[in-house]
Protein backbone atom coordinates (compact mmCIF):
# COMPACT_ATOMS: atom_id res chain seq x y z
CA UNK A 1 0.00 0.00 0.00
CA UNK A 2 1.88 3.31 -1.14
CA UNK A 3 0.87 4.05 -4.63
CA UNK A 4 2.40 6.93 -6.20
CA UNK A 5 6.08 6.02 -5.25
CA UNK A 6 6.88 6.52 -8.74
CA UNK A 7 5.88 10.06 -8.85
CA UNK A 8 7.90 12.69 -6.67
CA UNK A 9 9.25 16.41 -6.53
CA UNK A 10 12.76 17.12 -8.43
CA UNK A 11 13.76 20.37 -10.51
CA UNK A 12 10.68 21.92 -12.26
CA UNK A 13 9.99 21.01 -15.76
CA UNK A 14 10.14 23.49 -18.44
CA UNK A 15 8.32 22.77 -21.72
CA UNK A 16 9.35 21.16 -24.93
CA UNK A 17 11.61 18.63 -25.04
CA UNK A 18 12.99 17.77 -21.47
CA UNK A 19 9.77 17.91 -20.59
CA UNK A 20 9.10 14.95 -23.09
CA UNK A 21 6.22 13.77 -25.94
CA UNK A 22 3.16 14.44 -25.73
CA UNK A 23 1.91 11.25 -23.92
CA UNK A 24 5.40 10.17 -22.46
CA UNK A 25 5.18 8.65 -18.90
CA UNK A 26 5.40 10.66 -16.13
CA UNK A 27 7.54 8.11 -13.97
CA UNK A 28 10.31 8.03 -17.17
CA UNK A 29 10.10 10.75 -19.18
CA UNK A 30 11.37 13.05 -16.94
CA UNK A 31 14.26 10.89 -16.12
CA UNK A 32 15.08 10.92 -19.67
CA UNK A 33 17.44 13.99 -19.97
CA UNK A 34 19.04 12.65 -17.02
CA UNK A 35 19.99 9.50 -18.08
CA UNK A 36 20.96 10.72 -21.71
CA UNK A 37 24.13 12.45 -20.51
CA UNK A 38 25.16 9.19 -18.40
CA UNK A 39 27.01 6.04 -19.44
CA UNK A 40 24.56 3.31 -20.32
CA UNK A 41 24.17 5.79 -24.03
CA UNK A 42 21.41 4.75 -25.20
CA UNK A 43 19.24 7.24 -26.86
CA UNK A 44 15.60 5.22 -27.18
CA UNK A 45 12.85 6.49 -29.47
CA UNK A 46 10.59 6.72 -26.62
CA UNK A 47 8.36 3.75 -24.00
CA UNK A 48 7.87 0.56 -25.49
CA UNK A 49 4.25 -0.48 -26.77
CA UNK A 50 2.54 -3.14 -24.54
CA UNK A 51 -0.52 -5.37 -25.27
CA UNK A 52 -3.39 -5.96 -23.32
CA UNK A 53 -2.17 -8.79 -22.21
CA UNK A 54 1.35 -7.57 -20.85
CA UNK A 55 -0.35 -4.95 -18.70
CA UNK A 56 -3.05 -7.85 -17.42
CA UNK A 57 0.09 -9.89 -16.35
CA UNK A 58 2.25 -6.99 -14.80
CA UNK A 59 -0.52 -6.03 -12.66
CA UNK A 60 -0.07 -9.72 -10.90
CA UNK A 61 3.97 -9.56 -11.49
CA UNK A 62 3.81 -12.45 -13.85
CA UNK A 63 5.13 -10.44 -16.94
CA UNK A 64 8.44 -12.25 -17.60
CA UNK A 65 12.11 -11.08 -17.89
CA UNK A 66 11.95 -11.12 -21.60
CA UNK A 67 9.27 -9.19 -22.42
CA UNK A 68 9.48 -6.66 -19.46
CA UNK A 69 13.61 -5.96 -19.90
CA UNK A 70 15.07 -2.33 -21.36
CA UNK A 71 18.50 -1.35 -22.26
CA UNK A 72 17.35 2.34 -21.87
CA UNK A 73 14.81 4.66 -19.19
CA UNK A 74 13.04 6.08 -22.21
CA UNK A 75 11.92 2.63 -23.15
CA UNK A 76 10.14 1.77 -20.29
CA UNK A 77 6.20 1.97 -20.49
CA UNK A 78 3.89 3.51 -17.97
CA UNK A 79 2.79 0.18 -16.92
CA UNK A 80 0.84 2.72 -13.90
CA UNK A 81 -0.73 4.68 -16.41
CA UNK A 82 -1.86 1.87 -19.04
CA UNK A 83 -3.22 0.01 -15.59
CA UNK A 84 -6.24 2.32 -15.42
CA UNK A 85 -8.83 0.69 -17.39
CA UNK A 86 -7.62 -2.28 -15.07
CA UNK A 87 -8.32 -1.12 -11.94
CA UNK A 88 -11.86 0.26 -12.98
CA UNK A 89 -12.57 -3.33 -14.75
CA UNK A 90 -11.43 -5.04 -11.51
CA UNK A 91 -13.07 -2.29 -9.25
CA UNK A 92 -16.65 -3.54 -11.19
CA UNK A 93 -15.45 -7.19 -11.03
CA UNK A 94 -15.12 -7.03 -7.24
CA UNK A 95 -18.42 -5.24 -6.34
CA UNK A 96 -19.92 -7.82 -8.69
CA UNK A 97 -18.63 -10.93 -6.73
CA UNK A 98 -19.00 -9.47 -3.47
CA UNK A 99 -23.16 -9.01 -4.83
CA UNK A 100 -22.84 -12.69 -5.09
CA UNK A 101 -20.70 -13.74 -1.93
CA UNK A 102 -22.50 -11.73 0.30
CA UNK A 103 -25.55 -10.17 -0.94
CA UNK A 104 -23.93 -6.63 -0.21
CA UNK A 105 -21.68 -4.54 -2.02
CA UNK A 106 -17.60 -4.17 -1.32
CA UNK A 107 -17.84 -0.47 -0.98
CA UNK A 108 -19.33 2.52 -0.07
CA UNK A 109 -19.85 5.82 -2.39
CA UNK A 110 -18.48 8.41 0.21
CA UNK A 111 -15.06 6.11 1.30
CA UNK A 112 -14.93 5.35 -2.70
CA UNK A 113 -14.96 8.63 -3.56
CA UNK A 114 -12.69 9.94 -1.04
CA UNK A 115 -9.80 7.13 -1.63
CA UNK A 116 -10.18 7.95 -5.32
CA UNK A 117 -9.67 11.78 -4.59
CA UNK A 118 -6.52 11.07 -2.26
CA UNK A 119 -5.43 8.63 -5.49
CA UNK A 120 -5.57 11.69 -7.59
CA UNK A 121 -4.43 13.98 -5.42
CA UNK A 122 -1.32 12.25 -4.89
CA UNK A 123 -0.49 12.10 -8.27
CA UNK A 124 -1.03 15.81 -9.33
CA UNK A 125 2.80 16.36 -8.44
CA UNK A 126 4.20 14.94 -11.25
CA UNK A 127 2.55 17.26 -13.44
CA UNK A 128 4.83 19.66 -12.42
CA UNK A 129 7.94 18.17 -11.44
CA UNK A 130 10.23 14.75 -12.48
CA UNK A 131 10.34 11.84 -10.46
CA UNK A 132 12.80 12.13 -7.60
CA UNK A 133 12.93 8.42 -7.40
CA UNK A 134 14.17 8.08 -11.25
CA UNK A 135 16.50 11.47 -10.98
CA UNK A 136 18.22 10.78 -7.22
CA UNK A 137 18.53 7.15 -8.52
CA UNK A 138 20.11 8.46 -11.88
CA UNK A 139 22.13 10.67 -10.38
CA UNK A 140 23.85 7.78 -8.08
CA UNK A 141 23.98 5.65 -11.12
CA UNK A 142 26.08 8.16 -13.40
CA UNK A 143 28.34 9.32 -10.57
CA UNK A 144 28.73 6.60 -8.32
CA UNK A 145 28.34 3.49 -9.04
CA UNK A 146 30.08 0.23 -8.52
CA UNK A 147 29.99 -1.86 -11.24
CA UNK A 148 27.53 -2.30 -13.95
CA UNK A 149 24.88 -5.33 -13.88
CA UNK A 150 24.01 -6.69 -17.13
CA UNK A 151 20.31 -5.01 -17.84
CA UNK A 152 19.17 -8.22 -20.09
CA UNK A 153 19.77 -10.64 -17.34
CA UNK A 154 17.14 -12.69 -15.81
CA UNK A 155 19.83 -12.62 -13.20
CA UNK A 156 19.50 -8.88 -12.69
CA UNK A 157 15.94 -8.66 -13.49
CA UNK A 158 14.72 -10.89 -10.23
CA UNK A 159 17.68 -9.66 -8.09
CA UNK A 160 16.18 -6.63 -8.46
CA UNK A 161 12.22 -8.22 -7.88
CA UNK A 162 14.24 -8.96 -4.39
CA UNK A 163 16.61 -5.40 -3.92
CA UNK A 164 12.69 -2.78 -4.56
CA UNK A 165 10.55 -5.25 -2.13
CA UNK A 166 13.69 -5.16 0.33
CA UNK A 167 13.66 -1.75 0.47
CA UNK A 168 10.09 -1.36 0.24
CA UNK A 169 9.37 -3.97 3.83
CA UNK A 170 12.26 -1.49 5.16
CA UNK A 171 10.78 1.50 4.59
CA UNK A 172 6.64 0.73 4.87
CA UNK A 173 7.83 -0.48 8.21
CA UNK A 174 9.21 2.57 9.27
CA UNK A 175 6.15 4.49 7.97
CA UNK A 176 4.49 3.03 10.70
CA UNK A 177 7.24 3.22 13.35
CA UNK A 178 8.77 6.60 12.70
CA UNK A 179 5.94 9.57 13.92
CA UNK A 180 6.86 11.91 10.96
CA UNK A 181 7.04 8.97 8.10
CA UNK A 182 3.25 7.90 9.64
CA UNK A 183 1.64 11.38 9.44
CA UNK A 184 2.17 10.65 5.63
CA UNK A 185 1.33 6.96 5.54
CA UNK A 186 -1.74 6.96 7.94
CA UNK A 187 -3.63 8.49 4.65
CA UNK A 188 -3.31 4.93 3.28
CA UNK A 189 -4.83 3.50 6.57
CA UNK A 190 -7.37 6.27 7.48
CA UNK A 191 -10.25 3.89 5.11
CA UNK A 192 -12.30 1.98 7.45
CA UNK A 193 -13.47 0.03 4.34
CA UNK A 194 -11.38 -2.98 2.82
CA UNK A 195 -11.29 -2.79 -0.86
CA UNK A 196 -9.95 -1.87 -4.30
CA UNK A 197 -10.55 1.74 -3.57
CA UNK A 198 -8.40 1.70 -1.13
CA UNK A 199 -5.35 0.58 -2.68
CA UNK A 200 -5.96 4.04 -4.77
CA UNK A 201 -6.07 5.90 -1.36
CA UNK A 202 -2.30 7.34 -1.08
CA UNK A 203 0.04 10.62 0.12
CA UNK A 204 1.09 13.24 -1.70
CA UNK A 205 3.75 13.52 1.23
CA UNK A 206 5.32 10.18 1.23
CA UNK A 207 7.17 10.06 -2.24
CA UNK A 208 9.42 12.69 -0.88
CA UNK A 209 11.19 9.79 1.54
CA UNK A 210 10.42 6.64 -0.11
CA UNK A 211 13.10 7.69 -2.69
CA UNK A 212 16.26 7.07 -0.33
CA UNK A 213 15.68 3.41 0.73
CA UNK A 214 16.61 2.97 -3.37
CA UNK A 215 19.89 4.38 -3.64
CA UNK A 216 21.66 1.47 -2.74
CA UNK A 217 20.48 -0.46 -5.72
CA UNK A 218 21.68 2.25 -8.05
CA UNK A 219 25.41 1.40 -7.08
CA UNK A 220 25.10 -1.91 -9.62
CA UNK A 221 21.31 -2.25 -10.85
CA UNK A 222 20.91 -0.36 -14.39
CA UNK A 223 17.44 2.40 -14.39
CA UNK A 224 16.03 0.86 -16.45
CA UNK A 225 15.48 -2.31 -15.01
CA UNK A 226 14.88 0.07 -11.34
CA UNK A 227 12.11 1.21 -12.96
CA UNK A 228 10.21 -1.56 -14.13
CA UNK A 229 9.94 -3.27 -11.04
CA UNK A 230 9.17 0.17 -8.84
CA UNK A 231 6.08 0.00 -10.81
CA UNK A 232 5.44 -3.54 -10.77
CA UNK A 233 5.76 -3.90 -6.62
CA UNK A 234 3.37 -0.85 -7.02
CA UNK A 235 0.68 -2.56 -9.21
CA UNK A 236 1.15 -5.71 -7.51
CA UNK A 237 -0.34 -4.24 -4.23
CA UNK A 238 -3.60 -2.96 -5.86
CA UNK A 239 -5.23 -6.49 -6.05
CA UNK A 240 -4.27 -7.81 -2.65
CA UNK A 241 -6.49 -4.56 -1.13
CA UNK A 242 -9.65 -7.33 -1.29
CA UNK A 243 -12.17 -9.57 1.13
CA UNK A 244 -13.15 -11.12 -1.61
CA UNK A 245 -10.20 -13.65 -2.12
CA UNK A 246 -10.08 -15.88 1.14
CA UNK A 247 -6.29 -17.66 1.39
CA UNK A 248 -3.81 -18.78 -1.69
CA UNK A 249 -2.20 -21.99 0.04
CA UNK A 250 1.14 -22.47 -0.35
CA UNK A 251 1.38 -18.82 -1.92
CA UNK A 252 0.41 -17.53 1.67
CA UNK A 253 4.10 -19.07 2.61
CA UNK A 254 6.31 -16.51 -0.05
CA UNK A 255 3.90 -13.80 -0.96
CA UNK A 256 1.95 -11.07 0.36
CA UNK A 257 -2.05 -11.92 -0.24
CA UNK A 258 -5.26 -10.20 0.58
CA UNK A 259 -5.16 -12.10 3.69
CA UNK A 260 -1.75 -11.12 5.29
CA UNK A 261 -2.55 -7.44 3.85
CA UNK A 262 -6.15 -7.43 5.38
CA UNK A 263 -4.02 -7.60 8.66
CA UNK A 264 -1.85 -5.00 8.24
CA UNK A 265 -5.29 -2.79 7.28
CA UNK A 266 -6.62 -3.58 11.01
CA UNK A 267 -6.70 -1.93 14.04
CA UNK A 268 -7.25 -4.54 16.37
CA UNK A 269 -4.08 -5.26 18.71
CA UNK A 270 -3.45 -7.88 16.69
CA UNK A 271 -3.07 -6.17 13.75
CA UNK A 272 -0.85 -3.15 14.81
CA UNK A 273 2.49 -3.39 13.14
CA UNK A 274 2.13 -6.17 11.17
CA UNK A 275 3.06 -8.00 7.69
CA UNK A 276 4.90 -4.69 5.68
CA UNK A 277 5.73 -6.83 2.97
CA UNK A 278 4.87 -5.58 -0.74
CA UNK A 279 5.04 -8.36 -2.62
CA UNK A 280 6.31 -10.61 -0.79
CA UNK A 281 5.65 -11.60 3.15
CA UNK A 282 9.13 -13.42 3.41
CA UNK A 283 10.94 -10.18 5.13
CA UNK A 284 8.10 -10.20 8.00
CA UNK A 285 8.55 -13.68 8.63
CA UNK A 286 12.65 -13.27 8.64
CA UNK A 287 12.00 -10.09 10.83
CA UNK A 288 9.64 -11.26 13.43
CA UNK A 289 6.67 -8.82 12.24
CA UNK A 290 4.49 -11.65 10.60
CA UNK A 291 0.86 -12.31 11.69
CA UNK A 292 -1.83 -15.06 10.26
CA UNK A 293 -5.24 -13.27 9.96
CA UNK A 294 -7.45 -14.63 13.15
CA UNK A 295 -10.35 -12.63 14.12
CA UNK A 296 -12.04 -11.10 12.55
CA UNK A 297 -10.25 -7.67 11.13
CA UNK A 298 -11.67 -4.61 11.84
CA UNK A 299 -10.12 -1.29 9.49
CA UNK A 300 -8.99 1.98 9.37
CA UNK A 301 -7.10 3.79 12.03
CA UNK A 302 -7.27 3.21 16.30
CA UNK A 303 -8.39 6.48 16.04
CA UNK A 304 -10.65 7.08 13.43
CA UNK A 305 -10.51 10.60 11.19
CA UNK A 306 -14.11 10.47 10.67
CA UNK A 307 -13.66 13.24 7.13
CA UNK A 308 -13.30 12.14 3.79
CA UNK A 309 -11.91 16.02 3.33
CA UNK A 310 -8.91 15.00 1.25
CA UNK A 311 -6.94 18.51 2.39
CA UNK A 312 -7.82 17.76 5.75
CA UNK A 313 -6.51 14.10 6.00
CA UNK A 314 -3.29 15.27 4.22
CA UNK A 315 -2.51 17.95 6.65
CA UNK A 316 -4.21 17.03 9.95
CA UNK A 317 -2.02 14.47 11.06
CA UNK A 318 1.29 17.22 10.76
CA UNK A 319 -0.93 19.57 12.23
CA UNK A 320 -0.97 17.06 15.66
CA UNK A 321 2.85 16.54 15.50
CA UNK A 322 2.97 20.27 15.28
CA UNK A 323 1.28 20.34 18.32
CA UNK A 324 2.04 17.59 20.13
CA UNK A 325 6.04 18.53 19.36
CA UNK A 326 5.46 22.38 21.05
CA UNK A 327 2.98 20.87 23.99
CA UNK A 328 5.81 18.58 24.98
CA UNK A 329 8.90 19.22 27.92
CA UNK A 330 12.43 19.08 27.30
CA UNK A 331 14.52 18.85 23.88
CA UNK A 332 14.83 15.11 23.70
CA UNK A 333 11.28 14.91 23.95
CA UNK A 334 10.70 16.98 21.21
CA UNK A 335 12.87 15.17 18.77
CA UNK A 336 10.97 11.79 20.47
CA UNK A 337 7.65 13.21 19.02
CA UNK A 338 9.21 13.41 15.38
CA UNK A 339 11.49 10.58 15.37
CA UNK A 340 9.88 7.68 17.27
CA UNK A 341 6.80 5.91 16.86
CA UNK A 342 3.00 6.93 16.64
CA UNK A 343 2.23 6.23 20.26
CA UNK A 344 5.27 6.85 21.78
CA UNK A 345 5.14 9.31 24.68
CA UNK A 346 7.43 10.58 28.05
CA UNK A 347 8.33 7.55 29.84
CA UNK A 348 6.53 5.03 27.25
CA UNK A 349 8.72 2.59 24.88
CA UNK A 350 9.57 3.59 21.46
CA UNK A 351 6.53 2.35 20.36
CA UNK A 352 4.11 3.67 22.63
CA UNK A 353 2.12 0.87 25.03
CA UNK A 354 0.14 -2.27 23.52
CA UNK A 355 -2.24 -1.91 26.35
CA UNK A 356 -2.80 1.72 24.74
CA UNK A 357 -4.59 0.50 22.04
CA UNK A 358 -8.19 0.85 22.02
CA UNK A 359 -10.03 -2.05 22.20
CA UNK A 360 -11.77 -3.65 19.13
CA UNK A 361 -15.12 -5.36 19.72
CA UNK A 362 -16.49 -6.44 16.11
CA UNK A 363 -19.63 -4.21 16.17
CA UNK A 364 -17.44 -0.51 15.50
CA UNK A 365 -19.86 1.45 12.44
CA UNK A 366 -17.86 2.86 9.55
CA UNK A 367 -17.80 6.93 9.64
CA UNK A 368 -21.04 7.35 7.00
CA UNK A 369 -22.96 10.29 6.91
CA UNK A 370 -26.78 10.42 5.49
CA UNK A 371 -26.91 12.54 2.57
CA UNK A 372 -30.00 12.79 -0.16
CA UNK A 373 -29.45 10.22 -2.71
CA UNK A 374 -29.49 13.62 -5.40
CA UNK A 375 -26.30 14.30 -3.63
CA UNK A 376 -24.72 10.86 -4.38
CA UNK A 377 -25.61 10.56 -7.90
CA UNK A 378 -24.30 14.54 -8.54
CA UNK A 379 -20.77 13.86 -6.31
CA UNK A 380 -20.59 10.10 -8.49
CA UNK A 381 -20.96 11.86 -12.07
CA UNK A 382 -19.11 14.94 -11.13
CA UNK A 383 -16.35 12.85 -10.17
CA UNK A 384 -16.78 11.08 -13.73
CA UNK A 385 -15.90 14.46 -15.20
CA UNK A 386 -13.18 15.52 -12.85
CA UNK A 387 -11.62 11.97 -13.71
CA UNK A 388 -11.69 12.57 -17.55
CA UNK A 389 -10.41 15.86 -16.86
CA UNK A 390 -7.57 14.39 -15.20
CA UNK A 391 -6.50 11.86 -17.45
CA UNK A 392 -6.75 14.56 -20.57
CA UNK A 393 -4.38 16.67 -18.31
CA UNK A 394 -1.80 13.57 -18.31
CA UNK A 395 -2.05 13.20 -21.73
CA UNK A 396 -1.61 17.06 -23.00
CA UNK A 397 0.50 18.60 -20.79
CA UNK A 398 3.78 18.65 -22.50
CA UNK A 399 1.24 21.19 -25.28
CA UNK A 400 -0.47 23.47 -22.08
CA UNK A 401 1.12 26.26 -20.85
CA UNK A 402 1.90 26.33 -17.01
CA UNK A 403 -0.47 28.74 -16.68
CA UNK A 404 -3.54 26.41 -18.18
CA UNK A 405 -2.04 23.27 -16.10
CA UNK A 406 -1.90 25.16 -12.86
CA UNK A 407 -5.66 26.59 -13.30
CA UNK A 408 -6.19 22.89 -13.87
CA UNK A 409 -4.96 21.49 -10.98
CA UNK A 410 -6.59 24.12 -8.58
CA UNK A 411 -10.14 23.04 -10.50
CA UNK A 412 -9.00 19.35 -9.78
CA UNK A 413 -8.22 19.96 -6.02
CA UNK A 414 -11.69 22.22 -5.34
CA UNK A 415 -13.50 19.48 -6.70
CA UNK A 416 -12.11 17.00 -4.86
CA UNK A 417 -12.46 19.29 -1.68
CA UNK A 418 -15.82 19.62 -2.61
CA UNK A 419 -16.66 16.36 -3.18
CA UNK A 420 -15.40 15.53 0.76
CA UNK A 421 -17.19 18.03 2.17
CA UNK A 422 -20.37 17.42 0.19
CA UNK A 423 -19.93 13.48 1.44
CA UNK A 424 -20.04 15.40 5.06
CA UNK A 425 -23.32 17.21 4.65
CA UNK A 426 -20.90 20.29 4.64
Amino acid sequence: GRGGRAGGAGCQRTRGAERGGAGRSPLVGAAAGAERSGAMGSEAGGPRATTAGQQLRALFYVLPPGESSFRGVEEVPDYVEKSIPFFIAFIGLEFAVSWVQKRKLSGRINDGISSLSLGILSRLPDVLFRSVDLISYIYIWNNYRLFELPWDSPWTWYLTLLGVDFAYYFFHRLSHEVNILWAAHQIHHSSEDYNLFTALRQSVLQKYTSWIFNLPMALFIPPSVFAVHLQFNLLYQFWIHTEVVTKLGPLEWILNTPSHHRVHHGRNPYCIDKNYGGTLIIWDRIFGTFEAEDAKVVYGLTHPVNSFDPIMLQLRPLAHIWNTFWATPGFCNKLSVIFKGPGWGPGKPRLGLPEEIPVVTGNEVPYNPRVPAYLNCYAVVHFAVIMDLYTELLGTVTMLSQGTILLRIGFIILSLTSFGLLMENR
